[in-house]
């Protein structure tokens, strides 16, 4: 196939020059009844090419046209069987790979460290989840992957499971055996899920880790915006091998998937395949050679540590995406959420996450020389003691005695109902601070990374409680709970 094609964009552009008269939807009608300032601000060419799935556009639930066209070239580029585009993200790639996969009542085994949209897929398949426990990284404040002893063990512990499910790379760019792991669920006869979201720009160049398309994991998924030059929210799900249903598949992201979804996303999609299939290696090459130059200087800094290639080997950590730059910035005494708000309010750089220990920039197709420098001379400003003294102090939360027993990532609580009966169930709330011993009806999880400290059906522990309280004295934001302050909590009913 060809793959300087873009056969969906094309589409929209022949449209366009058609000159068609539209009676159709969206009502802003290619921009003329769009609000001025609004169409100013976005250009005409992105109004005209907002449109509606009709003859000649195909129809992304139903793609027999241009999607048809765009998706077998995707699946081409990425090495897999079938590629189907999303324009609901990674999100609800989790829960269609879920959907497909199980049945409820089906055991399904999944790390602890999953991204939140993982437990949607549970609460809407009905499936019982196995908890792998993640390999915790307790200098780095955080959790790498499950390594082939855990996926091996827990599928000798739990022969019934119908599928194992990984994270990888994670938020923090680590990546995990793929190719081993593949070997274990396959000899064990399960299907295996990747959430690869993170990694949609492995499959092209060979100093990354290997795609979970190569690895030929049955269902994967990859937000192609996150890395790679497609608009916010497009992502795609891929298929590889016999091992499942395909008629099942379709169905499932058919359900999914607007009945109306954004033509443009659709469209970058089709164009961000194009450009890492025809250029893909010599973009990234650029790419993780500016990331690498960043970490080097970063390292020399007192206080600050970014972490490369040395990690690989350590439990949970196989591989490495160079392009994730994490600094850790404990060293300096200011907490990561400090730091971005420093890096954000005093030097104008929005880094991708903070947590109490780290802060993320991802260094993308997109990064150019001046802003990497810009960054790190930021880095090297804050380190200073004799920077000019602002409000940003540092205020030392981490170095509190009362603290310290906290900050430690918890342990996975009890797990007292499927995450459906609890989400389901009738709930009340309850105040915070007095939910101990309470099963928790509602997510909980700091954002980002997204990583769910509490989930449906869970036990409330002390140790989540504390370390809770410490997130947010801290700073961090909660998505998932009713009250986003976490004054209350919504618990099972009883």
């Amino acid at each position: 196939m060809d793959q300087t094609k873009t056969p969906y964009f094309q589409a929209l552009l022949d449209y366009v020059d058609a000159g068609v008269i539209p009676f159709h939807t969206p009502g802003h009608v290619q921009g003329s009844g769009m609000d001025p300032s609004f169409r100013e601000f976005v250009g005409d060419n992105i109004c005209a090419i907002d449109l509606t799935p009709m003859p000649g556009l195909d129809d992304l639930l139903q793609p027999t046209e241009a999607v048809r066209d765009a998706q077998e070239l995707a699946a081409q580029a990425y090495g897999a069987d079938r590629t189907f585009f999303l324009v609901n993200g990674s999100t609800s790639g989790n829960q269609c790979m879920m959907m497909t996969a199980v049945n409820p009542g089906d055991k399904i085994a999944v790390p602890r460290n999953s991204h939140k949209s993982m437990l949607g897929g549970l609460v809407m398949s009905g499936a019982q989840p196995v908890y792998m426990q993640p390999e915790v990284d307790e200098g780095l404040h955080m959790d790498h992957c499950v390594t082939p002893q855990t996926v091996s063990r827990t599928l000798d512990e739990h022969r019934d499971l119908a599928a194992v499910y990984l994270v990888s790379p994670t938020y923090y760019g680590v990546a995990a055996d793929l190719a081993e792991i593949e070997r274990i669920v396959h000899g064990a006869g399960k299907l295996l899920l990747v959430d690869e979201a993170w990694g949609p720009h492995f499959h092209f160049h060979p100093e990354l880790p290997l795609s979970a398309t190569a690895a030929k994991a049955d269902l994967s998924i990859n937000s192609t915006h996150k890395m790679l030059s497609a608009f916010s929210q497009c992502a795609m799900l891929h298929q590889c091998g016999g091992r499942v249903r395909i008629d099942r598949l379709k169905s499932v992201v058919k359900m999914f998937l607007s009945t109306s979804p954004n033509l443009p996303m659709v469209a970058s999609l089709d164009v961000a395949r194009k450009q890492m299939a025809t250029d893909g290696e010599r973009l990234l090459s650029r790419t993780i050679a500016l990331a690498r130059e960043a970490r080097e200087r970063i390292n020399r800094v007192e206080g600050l540590y970014s972490f490369g290639d040395e990690l690989k080997g350590r439990p949970g950590v196989f591989d490495v995406d160079p392009t994730k730059v994490v600094v850790t910035v404990r060293g300096l005494g200011y907490t990561g959420y400090e730091v971005s708000e420093l890096l954000r309010r005093r030097y104008n750089i929005q880094v991708e996450l903070a947590d109490l220990f780290n802060i993320v920039a991802l260094f993308t197709i997109g990064t150019r020389d001046e802003a990497a420098e810009r960054f790190v001379t930021a880095l090297e400003e804050i380190s200073r003691d004799d920077r000019p003294l602002d409000m940003f102090a540092r205020s030392g939360i981490l170095d509190q005695p009362r603290n310290r027993r906290s900050y430690r990532l918890p342990k996975t609580p009890p797990m007292r109902m499927l995450p459906r009966d609890a989400f389901l169930a009738p709930t009340e709330s309850v105040t915070f601070r007095k939910s101990k011993g309470r099963i928790c009806a509602e997510t909980i999880a700091p954002y980002p990374p997204g990583i769910p400290v509490l989930a449906p059906g869970e036990e409330i522990t002390d140790e989540i409680l504390n370390y809770l309280r410490l997130e947010l004295k801290a700073g961090v934001r909660i998505q998932g709970p009713y009250d986003s302050e976490l004054r209350t909590i919504r618990v099972v009913k009883g």
